[in-house]
């Protein structure tokens, strides 16, 4: 598993219109083969930025299943206009994790 992380600034005045165009564009790629887990966090000091998080199996699922397909197109036409700047987005691999509601620390 790898995490996809990427930190969104958001056109200011633009928050809104970008939560409701996350909330539809999700679907597109909750629909990708490799696909795990979205999350999507608000900036609590700064309310323009974001943190995007995504689960994936591989980093091919990524950098080649998602971005390679046509479905791609859709997630960028009905997001990346709010993006200033656009984002840095890094791949990382898991190396400690600690749940609560597994794991006694």
């Amino acid at each position: 598993m790898i995490v996809e992380q990427g930190i969104l600034r958001i056109v200011p005045g633009e928050e809104a219109a970008f939560e409701l165009a996350m909330e539809s564009a999700k679907t597109i790629i909750a629909a990708m083969p490799g696909f795990r887990r979205l999350q999507v966090s608000r900036g609590i000091e700064a309310s323009e930025t974001y943190l995007l998080l995504v689960e994936w199996d591989t980093l091919e699922d990524h950098t080649q299943g998602f971005r390679g397909s046509v479905d791609y197109e859709r997630w960028r036409s009905a997001l990346h206009h709010f993006y200033d700047p656009f984002p840095v987005i890094e791949h990382f691999a898991p190396v400690i994790e600690i749940d609560r509601t597994i794991d006694k620390v």
